[in-house]
């Protein structure tokens, strides 16, 4: 019984940590918003514990009159609403406890906005994520999709919008969530403070696929970051953009697809010019390998039901040969 009860605790306590938990931080806001949550809890639990105390009391107090037969008189009254002043007094001071926390933490997740915070714009879709960076050499805007990369310790001011329904942006490590509604720019801040992968995903239920969309997120040290950066404002690196997959992709794909370089140019879907360097395929449903590239050109809808990608419909050999050409795009 010892061990069983032993186990439990344990599988309750390995949801507290991951690259998808907020009770384990990796950025000043999320650290800010577990503080406000560990302080919530004891308020609360205390709380708790105080209503459950004066519920045995009443309990006890209300068997010992009845078997003395002796009725609560004036001392028991004055008891009574000691008690209850005490309570009440608790319960006041518990909420004044937590507005100041919350006021504390609120500022703590707008603080770095007066900060020269990098500017990065996320646009949800059903059901994939544009992402895109200013590039600081020109200016220009440098677009990916479904992988969020930020520098370690700088504050990246994300400005969420929606191409269609409401959806919500967040990563849980990292800050909280804020939704992303049609005709409206939202604002969140993200400061990291710990190297490594992490997982977003979408908190508002969008459609059929609400669970598939999914990002991944890697904090990088700043000379890292500069470095991908510097690679995914080039043009596509393809080893043979005059090859037979890359024919196929552009008379196939290319009207729904850009990649940098070439004259592929299609703005339905995610720009691909670096899809290999990307950990996932289509907002986390897939790992990037060769067999996910040819199960989703071939069954986009068997594997994401809803999907605006169309099945393309290829012969074997020019599905491979695209399979091949997109997994150099890196």
């Amino acid at each position: 019984m010892r061990a069983a009860a032993v186990c439990l605790w344990l599988l309750v306590l390995s949801g507290c940590a991951g690259i998808q938990s907020p009770l384990s931080p990796a950025g000043e806001q999320a650290d800010a918003l577990r503080s406000l949550f560990m302080l919530m809890m004891i308020v609360c639990g205390g709380v708790y514990l105080l209503v459950l105390a004066g519920l045995l009391w009443s309990i006890l107090r209300a068997r010992t009159c009845h078997q003395t037969g002796a009725g609560a008189g004036a001392g028991g009254d004055r008891r009574l609403d000691r008690g209850l002043y005490t309570a009440a007094g608790a319960i006041v001071v518990g909420l004044t406890v937590l507005i100041v926390g919350s006021f504390i933490a609120d500022r703590a997740l707008v603080a770095a906005r007066e900060d020269d915070a990098m500017i990065v714009r996320v646009t949800g879709h059903q059901w994939w994520w544009r992402i895109e960076y200013r590039d600081p050499a020109s200016g220009r805007w440098i677009e990916t999709a479904n992988e969020l990369h930020l520098p370690l310790g700088r504050t990246a001011r994300v400005e969420l919008a929606s191409g269609d329904v409401i959806h919500s942006f967040w990563v849980p490590n990292v800050s909280g969530k804020i939704d992303m509604i049609p005709g409206r720019r939202n604002i969140i801040d993200l400061t990291p403070r710990r190297l490594g992968w992490f997982r977003g995903q979408c908190t508002e239920f969008c459609g059929t696929q609400h669970a598939h969309m999914a990002f991944d997120v890697k904090v990088d040290s700043q000379p890292e970051f500069d470095a991908w950066l510097a690679r995914q404002g080039s043009g596509a690196m393809a080893e043979k953009q005059d090859g037979h997959g890359a024919t196929i992709f552009l008379r196939a794909c290319g009207s729904c697809h850009t990649v940098r370089g070439t004259a592929a140019t299609g703005r339905a879907g995610p720009d691909l010019t670096h899809f290999a360097s990307r950990r996932s395929i289509a907002a986390g449903t897939l790992p990037m390998s060769r067999g996910g590239i040819q199960g989703w050109l071939a069954q986009p809808q068997a594997l994401k039901p809803g999907t605006s990608m169309p099945a393309v419909p290829l012969l074997p050999a020019d599905a491979d040969a695209v399979a091949t050409y997109l997994e150099t795009l890196r």
